[in-house]
């Protein structure tokens, strides 16, 4: 059976997708990443700063689109420097500048 050109995804489908896309982007500007498919919950993506903190970079559905968000767990403030629309082009370099300060 052949799929439809039009299929919903699961939203952890989704993320991943977003994220290894992410990853790729970040690995052509020279950056590691180690990509993280729990078990139980969303993935994740771990980047290691130059400063030697490991970055979570996770990948969210809000009203308007995906966005990835480098920001802690325990935040709930949402800071400009603390995320990125998935779909922006610059998203990797967003990123790099972001955790490379």
């Amino acid at each position: 059976m052949m799929p439809t050109p039009i299929q919903r995804r699961d939203p952890q489908q989704e993320q991943f997708i977003h994220l290894v896309r992410l990853g790729w982007d970040l690995r052509v500007l020279g950056v590691a990443t180690s990509l993280v498919v729990p078990a139980a919950g969303p993935p994740l993506l771990e980047i290691l700063s130059p400063s030697g903190v490991r970055v979570r970079i996770r990948v969210i559905h809000r009203a308007w689109g995906w966005v990835f968000t480098w920001r802690p767990w325990w935040s709930r403030l949402w800071r400009r420097s603390e995320w990125v629309w998935a779909e922006a082009d610059n998203a990797a370099d967003v990123i790099v500048s972001a955790v490379t300060v």
